[in-house]
């Protein structure tokens, strides 16, 4: 790797969460269009999406079903709703509830005529007389009609589950050029001619098994051969190629995989290379999710510098315009292209993952999002990566997938004469678009159809995630079409745009505040690019090195002792402000945090936890101190008033009950241990807390955390040892209450004990299989 590529590669593994402000900011200043340029490129897309308009009875089947059936109504979010559910339910039960509910959800009648497409307009008659169906059995009293329902009810609804997978099927056949590769190039020969040129992508969401990924291989190796065949020696650019998605080739296909990846899945993908480059046709390597980016740079500059390809210039690379690293990617492209002397072609895209990164990003718990919020945000990104491209002279052959008109204009104004370069589209969708854009612009280049190939079986999962991309309601392809919103409202310069919102989506919480105002999220750990393993092995060496303590047990003496002390000490901690308790709670979930390299070296050493398993127990441990602190400030800071009779005022008072017992397992030594106490203690209890006999260190560390985090220590006692022990803190009299979580037979026998009425008045809060919300409270009523 030169000097330029490294470093390049460096600020992409930097630049995984810059803030949208620092992202935009960049780009804003990388932009070179003038103000004029920027009113040019808009009034001629508003030209393009007019031309479009005025001839919308060529407009394709998918264009007209999105625009009829978008997420902006009620209808076509329960159609989207049923789509994306019916990949997952497995029962024709819970299938034949689902279609019921989605179908009878919407007034399809009120759609029927207004689409001049046959096939809108039957789809809609469908869907109305199926919701009347469906509908009949529901009217259906103690009349004859009831018997009628019912058999309705019975012969009717599995006609129609059946009805609604096939049309969803004929739906995704819109988007699919064929179900084998030989009937896709044969459809496309028929639609397109011998002129046409497509990137052929075998369908698959991602291999789960070794045989998931042996079958995608097999598919893409016969795609390329026979893509080849009929290629006839034309070249890479003037040729039909193949786009790899690489999760397809590898089961794990994930950073913390590497050594597998660079063994396994890359001797599959040099094999597919290699035949593509004998065939001299194009391969595309497929963008994913951002985690994946990093693998797949690696991936691709190996295969770049393997010295029997030197000669192909037909390996390619996708970028999403969404990612925040999107113009770093094309710069390390640019710059890997100039040190190994070879054209790369560059796939450049919106993006696809984008709803899936904002969540990953916030359960994650990252600092910022990997991608962009707001979709003006996406189209700078856009503009600003594609004139990087088209200013790489030959260095790269750019292509542009898009069905933007505005991005269209944009793209036509900043190549000049000289360039090189392609668009994109996909299957069934842009078609009229690029047809009006050909007569607008006469240099026009070519348009590469980006056509998927497959069967029913891997057809729903790409069907959903085009109906999501393009249904959404700020999609230009569901709004373009629209006669109701005026051109220019479509394709308003990004820049204008911009500068006349927020920065980021104002409804799109940062990961740190997903919960909102009440509680802060667990700050996460991204294992996913090699730069963050260094100074995480620095942190954990000392503790890892350290010669571990040996935990006493506790005697019956010391159970007896903490017992005492911690009935005193109860009364005070109960009487201290709610507010009080639960700043001692949130002080603990940030020193759990600090803590996190010894917490973690102790979750290794002495639970056996792996790294990402140890990290996410960490954040969990401070999820539940934070989550108890926020509930003690609702519930226990103010008494609640109850509703009464004019004249009376009733208020309920929440308490701590007691001394509680809490008795956790070894399998979470951490979480669950400190989820229990922390319960008890936001709650006004004390609390006598026994870890598992396996795992004395992990408790030792977070008990003492929360001392230093102002927990008297009388008020939370570690008593570590056996069963034994924890046999003495359930029998002991008058105690509040115990929480357990651990074995169904040790449950049954605390639960004997307690039943012998020799502990009064006690809880017992027991978790098995699931974890309950479970605060031990005293209820306290006054009336006045």
């Amino acid at each position: 790797m030169s000097d330029s590529t490294h470093d390049l590669r460096q600020r992409i593994v930097a630049g995984k969460f810059v803030t949208e402000e620092a992202a935009l900011a960049r780009l804003r200043g990388e932009l070179a269009i003038t103000a004029s340029e920027r009113s040019i490129i808009e009034n001629a897309a508003v030209t393009l999406v007019g031309a479009v308009r005025a001839r919308s009875g060529e407009q394709s089947v998918l264009d007209v079903f999105l625009k009829e059936f978008g997420l902006s109504n009620e209808e076509g979010v329960a159609l989207m709703c049923l789509a994306e559910a019916l990949l997952r339910v497995p029962d024709e039960a819970t299938v034949d509830a689902l279609i019921a509910d989605k179908v009878l959800s919407g007034r399809w009648d009120s759609h029927l005529g207004r689409s001049d497409s046959l096939f809108v307009n039957g789809s809609t008659w469908a869907l109305m007389l199926t919701g009347r169906v469906i509908a009949l059995d529901r009217l259906a009293g103690s009349t004859p009609l009831d018997f009628i329902g019912r058999l309705t009810n019975r012969v009717g609804e599995p006609v129609i589950r059946n009805a609604m997978r096939r049309a969803m099927r004929i739906l995704g056949a819109e988007f699919v050029l064929g179900r084998t590769i030989d009937e896709a190039i044969e459809r496309g020969r028929g639609e397109h001619g011998d002129e046409g040129v497509f990137s052929f992508d075998m369908l698959g969401e991602g291999a789960r098994t070794g045989a998931d990924a042996e079958r995608y291989t097999a598919a893409y190796a016969q795609a390329i051969a026979r893509v080849g065949a009929d290629a006839a020696g034309r070249g890479v650019v003037d040729s039909s190629g193949v786009s790899v998605k690489l999760s397809a080739l590898h089961p794990r296909y994930e950073y913390a995989q590497a050594d597998r990846v660079a063994q396994e899945l890359y001797p599959r993908l040099l094999d597919l290379t290699r035949r593509a480059a004998a065939a001299d046709i194009g391969l595309s390597i497929d963008a994913e999710e951002a985690d994946r980016l990093d693998l797949s740079l690696d991936l691709f500059e190996r295969l770049m510098r393997e010295r029997d390809l030197r000669g192909y210039e037909g390996l390619g690379l996708v970028v999403q315009a969404y990612g925040k690293r999107a113009l770093d990617v094309c710069d390390w492209v640019i710059a890997l292209a100039g040190a190994i002397n070879r054209r790369i072609p560059v796939r450049l895209v919106k993006g696809a993952y984008w709803d899936a990164e904002i969540k990953h990003a916030q359960v994650l718990g990252a600092p910022d999002f990997p991608v962009f919020t707001q979709k003006a945000n996406t189209d700078l990104s856009y503009l600003v990566c594609a004139q990087r491209l088209l200013r790489a002279g030959k260095r790269v052959y750019p292509q542009f997938a898009t069905h933007n008109a505005h991005t269209v204009a944009a793209v036509m104004r900043l190549a000049d004469a000289t360039s090189a370069f392609e668009f994109q589209r996909l299957h069934g969708m842009g078609e009229l678009l690029y047809t009006v854009a050909g007569s607008q612009y006469p240099t026009l280049p070519k348009v590469r159809v980006y056509a998927p190939v497959g069967g029913h079986r891997d057809l729903l999962a790409y069907l959903v995630r085009r109906l999501l991309e393009n249904g959404a309601n700020s999609s230009f392809v569901n709004r373009f079409l629209d006669a109701r919103t005026p051109p220019r409202d479509v394709v308003r310069d990004p820049l204008s745009v911009i500068e006349a919102q927020s920065v980021r989506h104002p409804r799109i919480r940062l990961p740190s505040a997903l919960f909102g105002i009440g509680r802060v999220n667990s700050k996460g750990t991204d294992l996913t690019c090699a730069e963050a393993w260094p100074a995480l092995r620095t942190a954990l060496e000392p503790y890892l090195a350290a010669t571990l303590p040996v935990q006493r047990s506790a005697t019956r003496a010391d159970v007896l002792a903490a017992f005492d002390a911690a009935r005193t000490a109860q009364v005070e901690w109960n009487e201290r402000r709610a507010s009080q308790r639960a700043g001692c709670l949130k002080a603990l979930a940030d020193a759990i945090e600090r803590a996190t390299p010894h917490l973690l070296a102790l979750l290794i050493r002495e639970g056996g936890k792996t790294i990402p398993d140890g990290v996410s127990e960490i954040r969990e441990a401070v999820d539940f101190c934070r989550y108890y602190a926020l509930l003690a400030e609702l519930d226990f800071e103010h008494p609640i008033e109850l509703p009464g009779p004019t004249g009376e005022s009733n208020h309920l008072s929440l308490q701590g009950r007691g001394v509680f017992v809490c008795i956790s397992p070894w399998n979470f030594p951490l979480a669950i241990f400190i989820g229990q106490v922390a319960a008890a203690l936001a709650a006004g209890n004390a609390v006598l807390a026994k870890p598992a006999e396996q795992t004395p260190l992990v408790a030792a560390a977070v008990v003492t955390l929360a001392w230093e985090s102002g927990v008297p220590k009388a008020v939370l006692a570690l008593l570590p040892g056996d069963g034994s022990v924890g046999e003495q803190l359930t029998t002991l009299a008058e105690i509040a209450g115990v929480a357990f979580t651990g074995g169904t037979a040790t449950a049954r026998a605390i639960n004997r004990v307690l039943a012998t009425g020799r502990v009064r008045w006690c809880h017992s809060s027991q978790r098995l299989a699931a974890r309950m919300r479970c605060l031990p409270i005293r209820r306290r009523c006054s009336n006045s």
